[in-house]
Parts: C-alpha cells; sequence; structure tokens
C-alpha cells in the first residue's frame, strides 16, 4: 500500500465517512471502490444496463445474499400474484 494525502472539502468527508459506515468498510476502501468505478466509466465499462447488472451482482454476492433462496421466493412471488382469486382453495 502507498499512503497518501489528499485535502476534501467538508461535505465530501461526511459523505466519506456515511459510505464507510453504510459499507462497513474502511474511508480508503470507499476512496479505492469510488476511483475503479470512476476509471471503469471514463472506459466506457461501467455504462449500459449490462454493466449496471454486473455490479449490482457482484454487490450482492460480497454481501453474502443466498441467491438460489432468493430466486425461490421471487417465483413463489410470481406464482402467487398470477393465480386467478377464484383458483385459490379455502
Amino acid at each position: 500500500m502507498i499512503k497518501s494525502t489528499y485535502s476534501l472539502d467538508v461535505e465530501t468527508v461526511r459523505t466519506l465517512e456515511a459510505l464507510a459506515s453504510r459499507w462497513n468498510v474502511s474511508k480508503s476502501e470507499v476512496l479505492r471502490r469510488a476511483v475503479r468505478t470512476a476509471a471503469a466509466e471514463d472506459r466506457g465499462g461501467a455504462a449500459g444496463p449490462l454493466a449496471a447488472l454486473r455490479r449490482l451482482q457482484a454487490d450482492v454476492l460480497e454481501d453474502g445474499v443466498d441467491i438460489d433462496r432468493w430466486v425461490r421466493d421471487v417465483m413463489a412471488e410470481r406464482r402467487a400474484w398470477t393465480t386467478p382469486p377464484h383458483a385459490v382453495e379455502e
């Protein structure tokens, strides 16, 4: 790691601290993620819906979400919404 010193305005520091707290990571990690995201956007890699989906999937996996269970739950909800009311057994 390379240590660096930067000057940031108060609003940016507050935002940085809030993100670090929300993501449960260090402020340095927030800055690393921001720089990587900005670099990808600059190269055109983060533009478009497919790139957004990939970022979302990576974040979900990073947060430890059980994807298989989530898919089962969503499918069950969709079936429940598409079942006609008169077809529901009482």
